[in-house]
């Protein structure tokens, strides 16, 4: 079986520099203005819909390659008159000369919504609790300040850690890290990126000669606040902690905990979550001063996702899905830069051997690989124009990943909350414009209700069935034929029905009312494979990466840091 194509790297390069230079790529896009569209309360195989499944037109092919009509002009925008930005420019804050330099660099002139409500609280001292859309120039918005605080203070290698950003999984810190990398650098501050799968050794010799800012994932952060000898954070200025519900939903609520009382309490906190519910509400409570500053740009909002993302669902039967996921790919993936997102590590893996051996390459990310892996696959579709990643929710929280023209849910996601988590991919910053398509079987078509009272609204797009690839017969072939192919099959089979059987929303996600047959065709098989459904139904619940309730695995969590990609 042809093996999944790799990234040719240095492997032995250091994540840390590999991180800087390709953030500074991916921040210097340029923007276009992306007429308005009216919404339609549903699509029915329009011309511009059909064009996944059909042939583009040459003489339309430019149009469909920028996403935008054939009538739409392109120009530079002027951040002045964005939706993006705000009218507040930069140079209205008190802000460094070299921090200025580096976002004149950045070409970031006025500021988002975020920046705008938070950088001047945060400058002025005061605790912030935080709440705003993916893609909202977020990031900036606590990194700023933090470097802000330690220049005024002209901090010092020998005084220790000054400031601590705390993000919820290893590619996030990754590429935070990037960014506070860039504006560390302008102000001569020592940074280094904590997190698991990294070589703890290293770190520590880091830690212990003296890091200004670091960025860390909260199990290996809590490793070396406890045992690691010589690592000074008494002096802690500031606590930055990012996507918190993020944080607490995969499991790091005792962790969090832990790190809040060990470090020092005469501190500046900084508390960023896309939701505030009451496990947040709690952390906020533990972290943050009793008046903390409350800064929301989306509390009003009629939609939960920003207006120039496209959303549709497409209703298929079990054993149609993978033929369907199948012709969009073949159609787009030269020309689009797609992301397919699945529920199951397992999932992933058999869909990536299989889309690779018959010549649609992609790329994948999920929590079997190695970090080195990881972060090379990342970096790799961060950086790419056009492609394909298959990839589980370790991807879909708080990336900036330039240019995603499709989000396809082919597994559906737990809740609503997931949803706009995944499909904050695309869309993103001033002139992101995307589209999103989720799957669904005509069982689970109910779930429409709970993202239409999460403020999502989606359009019905509905497929030609004589468009649509039938392979199904070699599929089975192939499958039958290719032992390796055969048992990630089976794999992916089994971790399909266990998620299925995780889902909190049962009552529509129902793995007894699943046609197991036409599920088993989907992933190739004739007969569907033996599965002990009793065990499922038992086990199912720790199933799915990165939820919350994967309790059965509590004792291990406790042990390393690369727990959140355990599954």
């Amino acid at each position: 079986m042809a093996k999944q194509k790799r990234v040719k790297k240095n492997q032995n390069a250091p994540v840390e520099e590999e991180a800087i230079q390709n953030n500074k790529k991916s921040v210097k896009r340029q923007s276009e203005e992306i007429s308005d569209k009216e919404e339609e309360e549903k699509v029915v195989v329009t011309e511009e819909m059909e064009q996944p499944l059909n042939e583009v037109d040459p003489k339309e092919e430019e149009s469909v390659e920028n996403d935008t009509p054939a009538n739409a002009e392109k120009e530079e925008k002027d951040p002045e008159n964005s939706e993006f930005f705000s009218n507040i420019p930069f140079s209205s804050l008190d802000l460094s000369e070299k921090t200025m330099q580096v976002l004149e660099e950045m070409k970031f002139k006025t500021m988002t919504p975020i920046q705008a409500k938070a950088i001047p609280a945060l400058l002025a001292g005061k605790d912030v609790l935080g709440s705003a859309k993916t893609g909202s120039g977020k990031t900036l918005a606590f990194v700023i300040p933090v470097i802000e605080l330690l220049s005024r203070l002209k901090w010092k290698q020998r005084q220790g850690t000054g400031a601590i950003i705390i993000s919820p999984t290893r590619e996030l810190a990754l590429q935070t890290f990037g960014v506070v990398s860039q504006l560390a650098e302008a102000h001569n501050l020592t940074h280094g990126l904590i997190m698991g799968g990294a070589n703890r050794k290293t770190e520590e010799t880091k830690l212990v000669k003296g890091l200004s800012i670091v960025v860390a994932t909260p199990g290996r952060l809590l490793d070396h606040l406890q045992n690691t000898k010589g690592f000074t954070y008494e002096n802690l200025q500031c606590l930055v902690i990012d996507e918190a519900d993020r944080i607490l939903q995969i499991g790091f609520e005792e962790d969090m905990k832990s790190i809040v009382k060990l470090l020092p309490k005469k501190r500046q906190t900084m508390l960023f979550s896309a939701t505030q519910d009451k496990n947040v509400q709690g952390l906020a409570r533990l972290s943050l001063s009793e008046n903390p500053v409350y800064v929301g740009v989306h509390d009003e909002c009629k939609e939960a996702t920003v207006d120039r993302l496209e959303q549709g669902y497409v209703v298929c039967t079990s054993d149609q899905r993978f033929l369907l996921l199948y012709t969009f790919l073949k159609k787009n993936y030269l020309k689009k830069k797609i992301m397919v997102f699945f529920s199951s590590c397992n999932s992933v893996q058999y869909h990536a051997e299989l889309l690779n051996y018959i010549d649609i390459p992609v790329m994948s990310i999920h929590g079997k690989q190695k970090q080195q892996r990881r972060t090379a696959v990342f970096l790799e579709f961060v950086n790419a124009k056009t492609g394909v990643l298959l990839c589980t929710d370790v991807a879909a929280r708080g990336l900036d990943i330039p240019a995603v023209d499709w989000i396809l849910q082919y597994d559906p996601p737990d809740d609503p909350k997931e949803y706009i988590h995944r499909v904050g991919r695309t869309a993103r910053g001033e002139s992101g414009a995307g589209r999103a398509l989720l799957f669904l079987l005509p069982e689970e078509v109910a779930f429409l209700k709970y993202l239409r009272a999460a403020k999502v609204a989606l359009n019905e797009y509905a497929f030609p069935e004589k468009k649509v690839a039938n392979i199904q017969s070699q599929l089975t072939k192939l499958v039958s034929r290719n032992y390796y192919l055969n048992k990630s099959a089976r794999d992916a089979y089994r971790s399909y029905i266990m998620a299925y059987a995780s889902h909190s929303l049962k009552d529509i996600f129902n793995v007894n009312k699943l046609d197991l047959k036409a599920v088993a065709r989907g992933f190739g098989f004739e007969v569907p494979p033996m599965i002990n459904m009793a065990f499922v139904k038992n086990s199912g619940k720790n199933t799915r990466e990165n939820t919350k309730r994967g309790k059965g695995f509590a004792d291990k969590r406790q042990k390393k840091d690369d727990r959140q990609f355990s599954r």
